[in-house]
């Protein structure tokens, strides 16, 4: 019995209680935004359901979270090679008559297993990270070396590839963003760098051109043509033509989370919640909302700057990628700076597989605080 209470004294005074703190108050914040957009019954497609999977999806991230924390971070990434195969498996079954495609939606995101649906996007970035920082950390000293540069590289190719050809542009830019952070804090080579930075034009000019197609070209010129946000104010821009209105018509305080004239946006419960956030809450609501994911990430990163090997420190970036890519782009979606490609707000989007795995990307940033002293460690071995 004093065991056993040793060690769980020896938990929670190693556990980073900053980092839970701050997840719980951004996840119980989110479910009460749920809960007051469905009281206020802005839009049919909000119900009850959003608002309590959240709840369950929070509630069961927290206890994933709380779990993978006790367990070295070391031992879940040698592990790579079971859950890596299984995630690509579960989106490859995306083009079987298993993917489904939601109303609203242009890409083929969801599997359908008959007793649940889930994101299998969502769980490959995690896997990813875990995979790609194994992979970085086991030839840190030669990642320059030209075959090792090409392997790391068909890495990330893969999972990137693989979920454009889902139709999923937005989470296919997310795994280049996390690529391209991890691989630059593993010591990348200035003049892969360059070469990169010299990549990118030749590429955006063959990606627009040739790989594009026409909607999805139109989503970014709308952006600065403003006559086709006049001409499509009730076609493709009508999105974010409403979430913008009903940003701006919160003023500074917002209109109240209690009734009010509030402005109907499409999916208002997902991509657009920032917009009902700025239209109830006004520009201090949103200044709240930056301010917790901006302490959130830089506390993740704070983390891995501590860590004790290139692992976790990697692992820390790439979980750190993961949220600064979601909020910014999110955010620049509804204020009309960055075209609408379906990437939620971490933890406020509803959205029950993206909050689970971003309460498990936090578990494995608080694994890695949590093992950077051996006097506590949980399931540890030498070995590890």
């Amino acid at each position: 019995m004093k065991f056993v209470l040793s060690k769980i004294k020896g938990y929670f005074v190693k556990l980073d209680k900053l980092l839970l703190l701050l997840v719980i108050a951004i996840c119980a914040f989110s479910v009460f935004i749920l809960y007051t957009l469905n009281e206020n019954q802005i839009s049919s497609a909000v119900t009850e359901a959003q608002y309590q999977t959240q709840l369950i999806a929070s509630v069961a991230g927290l206890a994933a979270a709380l779990i993978i924390t006790g367990i070295n971070y070391r031992f879940i990434a040698k592990l790579w090679y079971i859950y890596t195969p299984i995630s690509l498996l579960f989106t490859i079954l995306l083009f079987t008559p298993l993917g489904i495609q939601r109303t609203g939606a242009d890409d083929i995101g969801w599997l359908d297993l008959g007793f649940m649906q889930f994101q299998p996007s969502e769980v490959l970035k995690l896997a990813f990270i875990l995979s790609f920082a194994w992979h970085l950390s086991k030839v840190e000293d030669r990642l320059n070396e030209p075959l090792h540069f090409i392997l790391l590289c068909l890495h990330g190719a893969i999972p990137t590839l693989l979920i454009r050809e889902t139709g999923d542009d937005g989470s296919a830019m997310v795994f280049l963003f996390i690529f391209f952070c991890m691989f630059f804090a593993a010591g990348l080579s200035w003049k892969y760098i360059v070469l990169f930075a010299a990549a990118i034009p030749p590429a955006i000019y063959v990606l627009w051109n040739y790989l594009m197609q026409p909607h999805q070209r139109q989503r970014f010129e709308v952006l600065w043509n403003t006559q086709m946000q006049q001409d499509e104010a009730v076609g493709i821009y009508m999105q974010q033509r409403l979430g913008k209105i009903a940003l701006g018509s919160g003023g500074l305080t917002g209109l109240g989370l209690s009734g009010g004239n509030y402005t109907y946006v499409p999916e208002i419960h997902n991509d657009f919640i920032f917009s009902y956030i700025g239209m109830t809450m006004g520009l201090l609501g949103c200044m709240l909302v930056v301010g917790l994911l901006a302490a959130l990430s830089i506390k993740v990163l704070s983390n891995g700057s501590s860590a004790k090997d290139t692992l976790g420190r990697l692992i820390c970036v790439g979980v750190f990628a993961l949220i600064v890519f979601h909020a910014t782009v999110n955010i620049g979606m509804v204020l009309g700076v960055a075209p609408v490609i379906g990437i939620p707000l971490p933890f406020f989007s509803a959205g029950g597989t993206s909050t689970m795995c971003l309460f498990v990307g936090i578990g494995l940033v608080l694994s890695v605080n949590f093992h950077n002293m051996r006097k506590y460690h949980m399931f540890y071995s030498e070995a590890d």
